[in-house]
């Protein structure tokens, strides 16, 4: 097969969890609200202050309002499915979430504070 110029000879491989708000949350008063907000934050913190969590934020005038953030993980799917269960806002309910690889051309992101590498350098895979 003849070498494409416009797909990358190497990707880096991302495992990428989104965070969304599912149809059935359960309704919370202001100050629950405030209240589990405040621990998924400190969550999210503690896992950025352990290396797993390497970039995450919030999502902003998004075609879905169900879409809430997005966060890139230094470690595999699985492990990152399982940290995103012990989130407080999904042992709530308030949060569900979607676990991915994302594929990018190699090298078009840094994550500058990571304390180890993120990702994995693949080729991609012949057809």
């Amino acid at each position: 097969m003849a070498h494409n110029p416009d797909i990358p000879d190497a990707f880096d491989v991302y495992t990428v969890v989104i965070l969304r708000r599912p149809a059935d949350a359960p309704e919370l008063p202001e100050a629950d609200l405030d209240a589990l907000q405040a621990r998924h934050l400190s969550y999210r913190a503690e896992l950025r202050r352990r290396g797993v969590l390497v970039a995450n934020g919030p999502f902003d005038r998004q075609s879905d309002e169900a879409y809430r953030g997005m966060s890139v993980f230094a470690c595999d799917p699985a492990e990152a499915a399982r940290l995103s269960d012990e989130d407080p806002s999904v042992i709530a309910g308030r949060l569900a979430y979607d676990v991915m690889e994302w594929w990018v051309a190699a090298d078009s992101l840094a994550f500058p504070h990571a304390s180890a590498p993120v990702g994995d350098r693949r080729a991609m895979p012949d057809e």
